[in-house]
């Protein structure tokens, strides 16, 4: 009876050494880097050399890493860029509480501002709580250069007394 494998899984037992798995957040990472600081295009699949090279130790040593096709559509291309910006903390949201009262907004707005955060989206809710004079929701979504720069937001926010929370972020 023939099985998958039965063929090549012999060969794989007395040539191969070891097996590296590799997390899809990794992919994404790696995929990240190559537009970012090589300019590449390069599939999930050619990628996986290179994400696989952070499992291993290479200094000093001569490696090649075979990156392969652009056979990826532009929809899947934006997402993973997306979802990239998000592990690397480039983007993140922060809930916090205001009172429902005028010039929140943009006390919030000048903050994020003045540690120079950019604001990509604002959901305000004012139904978070039965008494609108207490608490309304604002879920912002904000680019930032890293963790570092993400950091010094949130402690800012901290410090101005609006008790941030992160949030998963949808774009």
């Amino acid at each position: 009876m023939k099985t998958p494998g039965s063929k090549i899984f012999p060969y794989i037992q007395d040539n191969l050494d070891d097996i590296i798995t590799v997390e899809d957040e990794e992919l994404i990472v790696a995929f990240l880097d190559m537009v970012e600081n090589h300019k590449m295009i390069v599939e999930n699949s050619g990628l996986l050399t290179a994400a696989a090279l952070k499992h291993l130790d290479v200094k000093d040593k001569k490696i090649v890493a075979i990156l392969s096709g652009g056979n990826m559509d532009i929809i899947t291309m934006s997402s993973v860029v997306q979802q990239g910006l998000i592990f690397r903390d480039r983007i993140f949201t922060v809930s916090v509480l205001l009172p429902d009262k005028p010039g929140e907004l943009c006390k919030v707005a000048g903050i994020i501002a003045e540690e120079n955060g950019n604001v990509i989206k604002l959901e305000h809710n004012q139904f978070v709580s039965t008494n609108r004079n207490a608490a309304v929701e604002l879920r912002i979504t904000i680019e930032a250069f890293g963790v570092d720069h993400k950091q010094r937001i949130l402690t800012r926010l901290e410090q101005e007394n609006y008790k941030p929370k992160l949030v998963r972020t949808n774009i």
